[in-house]
């Protein structure tokens, strides 16, 4: 049975929301690396409940109405990705956290390489905010929506409309 899916546009582009009996499962880019979450056939409903609430959340979001997401999730990966993933839900609107910081919060001080595969691989992109994981040095590094979105994402959190790498913020 094919997942629902919404395509909604937004000022980093057009995402696509997609959910699963449990909760919403991913929020995928407009240039979606292929094969980095991996779902089954989709199928467009846009009257679906967990679908809707996430668009209007995001929405919100985007309109700097929302700071925090209050809607159901399903993760769909292993453990120690998951964890991560939960981790990641943590970091307030406005700031930024390591790599690093996020691997010793999980107990898993030495898995930093660990810890960036599995934000790579986060299915939910801003809902648990990737976008908010920086180099150790404070600079941007790699994220699914292209290094633009997560610079858009880090201004528009910070109020400044565009990331500055001189500590601003974060």
């Amino acid at each position: 049975m094919p997942l629902p899916c919404l395509l909604m546009p937004s000022p980093v582009g057009i995402l696509t929301l997609v959910a699963q009996p449990e909760g919403l499962c991913a929020v995928l880019w407009e240039q979606e690396r292929e094969g980095r979450v991996r779902l089954g056939p989709m199928e467009q409903d846009s009257a679906h409940p967990v679908l809707r609430q996430a668009c209007v959340q995001l929405e919100e979001y985007f309109n700097h109405q929302r700071q925090r997401f209050d809607l159901p999730l399903a993760f769909n990966g292993t453990p120690f990705q998951r964890q991560v993933w939960e981790a990641l839900l943590t970091i307030p609107f406005g700031q930024t956290r390591s790599y690093q910081q996020i691997a010793e919060q999980i107990g898993a001080p030495k898995a930093v390489r660990a810890v960036g595969a599995a934000n790579g691989r986060n299915p939910l992109s801003i809902i648990a905010p990737c976008h908010r994981v920086v180099g150790s040095n404070g600079t941007l590094t790699g994220f699914a929506g292209g290094l633009e979105a997560k610079r858009w994402l880090l201004g528009h959190e910070w109020g400044a409309g565009e990331f500055r790498l001189d500590g601003a913020g974060g």
